[in-house]
């Protein structure tokens, strides 16, 4: 055996602890990078999920507008033609009231208010 010094027995034991301390080191830095990596890959997860069922309920939102739409034009268009056209019919009013009613509706006006002759049949 080779006799050792005193001076070369304390380097080689801190060289030991160094080595020990080193490796320590790297063991947590990995540790603490996996640790890290299951969170983010959880949170990749997470955020995916989350963006299908948000697509998933955009698309139903939109849908459901696309077909109030429809319903609201339809509904509009047949506002505008009553509006447009109001006809008078004799169902339960007199025929004067009919034309008088009539002739409103296209602005023409000839009779003043008072002055509606009864016709009796």
């Amino acid at each position: 055996m080779i006799p050792f010094g005193p001076k070369a027995k304390l380097a080689g034991l801190a060289a030991t602890v160094v080595a020990i301390g080193y490796a320590g080191w790297m063991a947590r830095g990995w540790f603490e990078d996996s640790k890290d990596l299951a969170a983010m890959e959880a949170q990749q997860a997470l955020a995916e999920e989350i963006r299908k069922d948000i697509g998933g309920i955009s698309t139903q939102v939109e849908d459901r507008l696309g077909e109030l739409r429809a319903n609201e034009r339809i509904i509009d268009r047949g506002v505008i033609r009553e509006i447009q056209k109001p006809i008078y019919k004799r169902v339960c009013f007199e025929p004067e009231l009919v034309r008088l009613l009539n002739d409103a509706q296209r602005g023409d006006t000839s009779k003043p208010d008072g002055e509606v002759s009864r016709d009796t049949p």
